[in-house]
């Protein structure tokens, strides 16, 4: 029976528990999905939840609330313009589910993992249709402006290898001298007597 059994431990103490909850919390709302194993998975989505519905109500004590947990990282960490995670919560993620009475994530079973057969999943945020939709098409332009990136790059290149074979090639200067050639002649090659050692 497990009465009275509230959260799974995760084998660590409650401050390294609670610094696992807020990491993944924090990814999640700032990445929009995660991926982990399924039992921290489960307790993490117990926790985004709770921080999900306090951004819906929207007041300063509710943002003080989610402070208190989601830590202010951004999701690109040394661009000014990228929105940290708690302002992404309240301004982006909670209007989404402004007409949902919670059942804001979803975990997605992927298998076990090799090494210690651990069982893995995705933690995401459930999006609607329209919001897929709009996802597909800004990843779609992304890679091909990416693609588009990489050709100019490339054209660039070709350009420059182009422009330097135009120019002249410069002679470098011959090391050695060949078999044929009759100019110095250097000294006789050294032999090896029957004791090995090098003689002349």
């Amino acid at each position: 029976m497990r009465h009275r059994k509230d959260h799974r431990k995760l084998s660590r103490t409650s401050s390294h528990r609670r610094a696992v909850l807020r990491n993944l919390v924090t990814s999640l709302f700032l990445h929009e999905r995660i991926q982990t194993t399924v039992a921290k998975a489960k307790e993490a989505r117990r926790v985004a939840e709770r921080m999900i519905t306090f951004a819906k109500r929207g007041d300063v004590a509710a943002r003080r609330h989610v402070a208190r947990f989601v830590m202010p990282s951004a999701a690109v960490p040394n661009d000014p313009a990228s929105p940290d995670a708690i302002q992404k919560l309240f301004a982006t993620i909670a209007p989404w589910y402004a007409g949902r009475q919670g059942g804001y994530t979803r975990i997605l079973r992927l298998g076990r993992r090799l090494g210690d057969g651990g069982e893995i999943c995705y933690l995401e945020l459930v999006k609607s249709i329209e919001q897929k939709e709009q996802d597909r098409k800004a990843r779609i332009a992304a890679q091909e402006s990416k693609e588009a990136a990489l050709k100019g790059e490339k054209s660039t290149k070709k350009s420059k290898s182009e422009a330097s074979k135009s120019e002249a090639p410069v002679e470098k200067p011959k090391r050695g001298r060949k078999k044929g050639d009759g100019g110095d002649v250097g000294a006789p090659a050294k032999r090896r007597g029957k004791t090995g050692v090098k003689t002349g």
